[in-house]
């Protein structure tokens, strides 16, 4: 007999499946880490209706370890294994179809899959996870695949299906792979995210609404696998990987999943310490913001001044408000005392000094 909880599973995904089994719908955009989007199904059964029902059942239950695994660990997915669907289903707020299709006796979905973010919490918690209340700064990221014969940035590959097929918008730690649409291709080229071109990287930044940005490299590696080169300055502090990575099939497709996998899963180990430390320390820690002129003499040096700027402890935004060929002006957001800040910016070879009215940032 069907539980309760699944009665009013199956009412709610009627009403979501009601538009028919054969269209192609897009997915909903989430702005919380309690979605899971991408989650696939393909369910064969005696019938299309049974196919359905038990697909249903399916993703759920899937969508369900992939975030206890996101948000608290692989071993504590493996400690709750023992679950039935009938315990899980108390967990869910919602599903949405991103696209489905069904033949006779089979049912194959993509869905986005939400649940109680007070239920999951509590759950968690009891493991000693404590749970983010918000996810970390987004980041973008500049998949490039080269070989011996060419160099691509915006193109179909291996390399930049990895990355799309994360589904990382919305994950603990946001990353933005850019659309790769006519405003992109004319605003940055394989040879200017190469050469770390800062205007326009820093118009990709402003278009996705991001204040930082990874430059992902990746090429075949002389011994097999896939050399992958990672770097750039994010709100966790300056990203770096020189490595080599291999896939369990031996297939360079799958040492680029495999590669993804491991830097997303090192990204967001860094930012649950932080987050760990800062509810340590009490949390709550209030930011503060100034104007702060910055001039520079070549668009090399605004790259690495703005940098060092984002490498400073106790900076949490730089937000450019106007960008010109010989200086910018930004507002920069920190959480230190304003003394603090002027010594911390010391240390990484900048001057933080008044100007009249105005705040200027300089090299020392």
């Amino acid at each position: 007999m069907i539980s309760r909880a699944w009665r009013l599973m199956f009412a709610a995904a009627a009403m979501v499946l009601a538009g028919g089994l054969s269209a192609v719908q897009a997915g909903p955009v989430e702005t919380n880490i309690f979605a899971v989007q991408g989650v696939p199904v393909d369910v064969t059964s005696t019938d299309a209706a049974a196919a359905k029902n038990q697909a249903l059942m399916d993703v759920q239950v899937k969508a369900f370890f992939i975030l206890v695994e996101r948000l608290g660990s692989a071993q504590i997915a493996g400690d709750l294994a023992k679950l039935k669907p009938g315990d899980i289903a108390p967990y869910l707020k919602s599903l949405s179809i991103e696209q489905e299709s069904s033949a006779p006796g089979r049912y194959i979905g993509t869905f986005t899959v939400r649940f109680m973010p007070d239920k999951i919490t509590k759950l968690l918690t009891g493991y000693g996870i404590r749970v983010p209340t918000q996810q970390a700064s987004p980041i973008i990221v500049l998949p490039v695949y080269r070989d011996a014969t060419v160099s691509q940035l915006w193109e179909d590959n291996i390399w930049r299906k990895a990355w799309l097929d994360l589904h990382a918008e919305q994950l603990l730690v946001p990353l933005i792979v850019p659309l790769g649409d006519l405003e992109d291709t004319g605003t940055m080229s394989v040879e200017d995210a190469l050469a770390a071109d800062p205007i326009r990287l820093e118009a990709l930044r402003r278009r996705y609404g991001a204040q930082s940005l990874l430059i992902a490299i990746a090429e075949p590696a002389e011994g097999g696998g896939l050399h992958v080169m990672i770097s750039g300055e994010t709100m966790l502090g300056k990203v770096t990987f020189d490595k080599v990575y291999q896939g369990e099939d031996k297939t360079l497709p799958g040492a680029a999943t495999a590669a993804v996998q491991r830097v997303y899963s090192a990204l967001t180990t860094k930012y649950k310490d932080d987050e760990a430390k800062l509810a340590a320390n009490g949390g709550g820690i209030v930011s503060q913001s100034i104007s702060v002129s910055v001039p520079f003499a070549s668009p090399t040096q605004w790259n690495g001044i703005r940098s060092r700027i984002l490498a400073t402890p106790s900076v949490t935004g730089v937000d450019v408000s106007s960008l010109e060929v010989n200086g910018a002006v930004i507002r920069l957001a920190y959480t230190s005392s304003l003394e603090l800040l002027q010594q911390n910016l010391q240390r990484t070879g900048l001057s933080l000094s008044q100007v009249g009215v105005n705040w200027v940032i300089q090299p020392l």
